[in-house]
């Protein structure tokens, strides 16, 4: 097993966001420091990971010479490609169309730089982050810095791979099935999707019938995740939520917490399971009330969203030469976004009824969270597959299948719209994360956190370089 990772005696040591933001406040380092720094790494692992799309390695120094303000003033990141940044194209991941440099930034980079960060470039996804697998036909598989033998995860695999080998404490990602949750959950990251409209995302996501995709970061700490989102929620504001506020510890506020391990026609693995009731007896053994409960999504849902999903690819085929002009070229999408155009496209009468479905099922979710506070289950249904496994190439049928034996659990609150947090609380007997999921009810944000602030303390995870 191959483990990459770029941590070294540099000015980013091993800090987190947190940690590094207090050491440019005190002036133990400097942004042009940092910022080189993380530009060495990258150039030293991201190759190895497949996880770069395109970089920007110049105008991040120069933005070093002149930073910016806010919390995160002078902190490397990167930007996922499936997200407007100005001077960089937006290819989403696939060979199907050639972008043009986006001529201003979309709207989550443009809230995301008000908080000082420094992109260094943007991650490579799956087509379209349709693939649980980022495994593009030309450029090649994201692998996973914890082994290059296995996946990196879902769309935002190449922003998790560079967070857990060490380049960057933070990147962004976003998540329609679980494309935040399931790279943190294989690359031992913290990886919050949060409520509906918690934070600002570009126009293309905010517009679909249902809103599934929400966009956050991938970090190593608990404490990155929160003062993300309170920075965040400095910048934009939704009116309709709650605030998540300044959370910074444990609340002692015991939870009434709900333990599933089965999803719509698929199980967790035996392992996966045993390691999520290990976590569900840390929670017992803090006081928190724990209960195992049977499968409330309702036996629709599956066949459901899988529509809705195959629907989006079957857009973005039907619209593609209107959208890129003449560059457009469907025969170079991959197996998998072709795949599910063909499954959608004789299915779509049954849209309507399945979208409307899918609109109401906030209303079961809220029903669920009236008895329990907290949903634990894994974050995934087995181990991170090796490379090739989700392969898009393969038979549409058989990918189509090791997909949904593997995301069982992510897609539920991307129809409801809740939070949901994967936390890296478990590892396999191969050595590898495991991640457990906690979901909530709409605009539960905080409690989320202050669990991952008390687990984070009652069993911490390693660095990739300590492991």
């Amino acid at each position: 097993m191959v483990r990459v990772h770029a941590y070294g005696d540099d000015a980013l040591g091993d800090h987190d966001a947190v940690g590094l933001a207090e050491a440019l406040g005190g002036r133990r380092v400097s942004i042009s420091e940092v910022v080189e720094a993380a530009i060495a790494r990258s150039e030293r692992v991201a190759p190895r990971l497949n996880a770069l799309a395109t970089e920007r390695f110049g105008q991040a120094r120069a933005e070093a010479a002149d930073p910016p303000g806010g919390f995160f003033a002078g902190i490397p990141t990167f930007v996922k490609d499936n997200s407007d940044l100005a001077g960089l194209p937006t290819q989403m991941g696939t060979d199907a169309f050639a972008a043009r440099p986006a001529g201003r930034d979309g709207d989550f980079a443009r809230m995301f730089r008000a908080m000082g960060v420094i992109p260094l470039g943007k991650t490579q996804l799956s087509e379209y982050g349709f693939n649980a697998s980022a495994e593009h036909p030309r450029l090649g598989p994201v692998r996973s810095p914890w082994s290059t033998d296995h996946t990196a995860g879902a769309s935002s695999a190449g922003s998790s791979a560079l967070v857990a080998a060490g380049v960057v404490p933070m990147a962004h990602a976003n998540d329609g099935g679980g494309s935040i949750r399931i790279p943190a959950a294989v690359n031992g990251l913290v990886g919050l999707k949060p409520t509906r409209g918690r934070v600002a995302q570009d126009r293309m996501f905010r517009r679909l019938p249902v809103p599934i995709t929400a966009d956050g970061v991938v970090t190593r700490s608990v404490r990155d995740t929160a003062a993300f989102l309170r920075e965040a929620e400095r910048v934009y504001r939704n009116l309709r939520l709650a605030p998540v506020g300044d959370v910074t510890h444990a609340s002692r506020v015991r939870r009434r917490v709900a333990v599933l391990t089965e999803g719509i026609e698929v199980r967790a693995t035996p392992e996966v399971e045993a390691l999520t009731l290990r976590t569900a007896e840390l929670l017992e053994s803090l006081g928190h009330h724990v209960e195992r409960i049977e499968q409330p999504v309702a036996a629709s849902f599956k066949d459901d969203f899988l529509l809705y999903w195959g629907s989006l690819a079957s857009v973005a085929v039907a619209t593609g030469r209107m959208a890129h002009g003449s560059s457009w070229d469907r025969s170079r999408l991959d197996g998998l976004t072709r795949g599910l155009d063909r499954y959608a496209r004789p299915r779509l009468a049954r849209l309507p009824l399945a979208t409307a479905r899918l609109r109401r099922s906030w209303m079961r979710a809220r029903e669920l969270h009236t008895s329990y506070d907290v949903v634990l289950t894994p974050t995934l249904a087995r181990e991170t597959p090796v490379i090739g496994w989700l392969d898009p190439s393969q038979d549409f049928d058989i990918v189509l299948d090791r997909l949904l034996k593997w995301v069982a659990w992510t897609p539920w609150q991307n129809a409801t719209g809740a939070p949901a947090i994967s936390l890296p609380l478990a590892t396999t007997s191969a050595g590898l994360p495991l991640g457990m999921m906690l979901a909530a009810d709409h605009g539960r944000e905080a409690m989320l956190l202050e669990l991952g602030f008390e687990l984070e303390e009652a069993r911490p995870w390693p660095l990739l370089r300590d492991a």
